[in-house]
């Protein structure tokens, strides 16, 4: 465009020679000839305004030259200003999000399972760097006190008491009761010749050995016949007052002040055991290996999760209008908060970026966009000067 802007010019200028050198009173050459000389004028002059704009004309330094060169960095903050007043406005970005239907855009991408993996990639990225930057002593200082604050902001007697009634009221105890006697069965049966030489260690020396022998049976026989009676009815009375007791602790450990303050004590022996404090304390270091090592894999259950969540999201952000909707608005506020709290920052790196660039780049980078329609002011100041030309010529012929 300049070569093309440039040629017209020395067009217009060999035209003026050849009409000045050839007028002789004609009159038709002299329309010729102040037509290409009010040409040349035109393009010359906006030849100098367009290449004001970026540097000094044939390298002169004539004032209000180089414009863009010696404003650039008031040009950036222009540029700031204009971006934060017209764009990074709440209203803007609101309804930008309301016209484009951002959220269900975001849910047509997400419903992809390439992108979500993608994305899920990025977010194990962040996970990774997150705990790589965290300092791990104030973590692992603030997992514990939330741990244990926790545990001893609970009273562990009622909760005891309440886990008891949850237990009774949907039998889970049954179980626990029957695997009990048939232990205690199987623990006669592999103990029954340590009894018998107890009861023989403990009898009266002219007690005969056959009668020891038969007591022994007695009793043995009794109590094996005592627990598989229990342990094959369950209406049995042994359960039923068993459940009974049960349920009287359970009352009392919500209620007795004396079972709530020795649960408090319990507590506070295991949370000072120092077994339980290293646990705890080597907890974030178990958790920050497991998330690192996840956020590593596809394949583990955290990114795979991660994935499939975002698919199924995506999915509702197309389908559900209500997911779309709670998705808009959430948008919408986080629209507001940037406009409200992040656009100063956002335009402060246009002015700083601007700022850092070099003049002569600032001056490349400007002109490489907008050179090409300055050519064109050229080239209509070209033609518009020669029909200027035209027309004054014409007047003045009439005139005089």
């Amino acid at each position: 465009m300049k070569r093309a802007a440039t040629g017209l010019l020395i067009f217009a200028g060999l035209v003026f020679v050849v009409a000045k050198l050839n007028e002789d009173g004609r009159t038709w050459v002299g329309y010729v000839r102040a037509t290409a000389e009010a040409a040349m004028v035109g393009a010359i002059a906006d030849w100098f305004a367009v290449t004001a704009l970026f540097r000094h004309p044939l390298g002169l330094p004539i004032p209000h030259t180089a414009i863009v060169k010696k404003r650039k960095n008031e040009i950036g903050s222009a540029l700031s200003e204009f971006v934060t007043q017209n764009f990074l406005t709440g209203d803007n970005l609101t309804r930008l999000i309301r016209e484009e239907g951002v959220a269900a855009r975001i849910g047509a991408q997400l419903e992809q399972r390439a992108v979500a993996e993608a994305v899920a990639e990025q977010a194990a990225a962040v996970i990774r760097g997150v705990t790589e930057v965290l300092n791990d002593e104030t973590v692992q200082g603030g997992l514990e006190n939330v741990v244990f604050s926790r545990v001893r902001a609970v009273p562990v007697a009622p909760v005891a008491g309440r886990a008891i009634d949850w237990g009774l009221a949907g039998r889970h105890h049954v179980p626990l009761i029957d695997s009990t006697l048939k232990g205690m069965g199987t623990f006669l049966e592999e103990n029954q010749r340590t009894f018998r030489d107890r009861l023989r260690s403990e009898s009266p020396w002219w007690v005969p050995e056959a009668l020891d022998e038969r007591v022994f049976e007695k009793i043995y026989d009794a109590v094996n016949r005592f627990i598989t009676e229990v342990g094959g009815d369950r209406n049995h009375e042994l359960r039923q007052q068993l459940d009974e007791r049960t349920l009287e602790l359970a009352e009392r450990l919500k209620s007795s002040p004396e079972l709530v303050e020795r649960g408090e004590e319990l507590k506070e022996e295991i949370l000072n055991n120092d077994e339980v404090r290293a646990w705890v304390g080597g907890l974030w270091d178990r958790i920050k290996e497991g998330l690192i090592e996840a956020s590593h894999n596809p394949q583990s259950d955290l990114r795979l999760q991660v994935t499939d969540s975002l698919v199924e999201l995506g999915h509702k952000l197309q389908t559900d209008p209500q997911t779309r909707q709670t998705a808009d608005k959430f948008l919408e506020l986080g629209a507001g908060y940037i406009a409200e709290r992040g656009a100063e920052p956002i335009t402060e790196i246009i002015t700083k970026t601007v700022d850092g660039w070099d003049p002569d780049e600032s001056v490349a980078k400007i002109e490489d966009k907008v050179g090409r329609d300055l050519q064109f002011i050229r080239i209509n100041g070209t033609v518009v000067g020669g029909l200027a030309g035209f027309l004054l010529h014409a007047i003045s012929q009439v005139l005089l």
